[in-house]
């Protein structure tokens, strides 16, 4: 599973005009499902997205995660990430997962950020979705679980 997190300010995702998530400050994560990825990688995954920490403590240093300041977080799903891009000039997609399987992976990871977080938000799964964001810093991080 394969995350590409954003520190925003705000974010929102909108599916045929009309918004279906939004957070203000805190995380943008747009994730990949892998062929492999299942339930253990999707709880490994949250528990990196809540404890990583990017977020300015006192001093201004990034110490804080988002479990610490309550920020909102904001998970879509983007097969893209897994592409193949080593060779040629044309992604190849047979590193991300199918949607029939992960779908359920994706839900998953919702299911258990939901639980566990009190803000989260989402996009709609296989939507041709329109991300906004302000991002703050900039910041940015490619996480990964195997």
């Amino acid at each position: 599973m394969i995350a590409l997190i954003q520190r925003v300010r705000k974010a929102q995702v909108e599916v045929d005009g009309s918004v279906v998530g939004e957070i203000g400050t805190g995380l943008l994560a747009l994730v990949a499902i892998q062929p492999n990825d299942s339930e253990t990688q999707a709880q490994r995954m949250l528990q990196r997205l809540l404890g990583y920490r990017v977020f300015a403590d006192a001093a201004g240093r990034m110490n804080r995660s988002l479990h610490e300041t309550g920020g909102g977080l904001l998970l879509i799903s983007q097969f893209t990430l897994a592409a193949n891009t080593r060779k040629g000039m044309r992604p190849g997609f047979s590193t991300a997962a199918a949607p029939e399987q992960a779908e359920p992976v994706f839900a998953r990871l919702l299911e258990l950020a939901q639980q566990a977080h009190r803000d989260v938000a989402n996009g709609r799964f296989g939507a041709n979705m329109q991300v906004s964001l302000v991002n703050d810093g900039p910041v940015t991080f490619h996480l990964q679980v195997r």
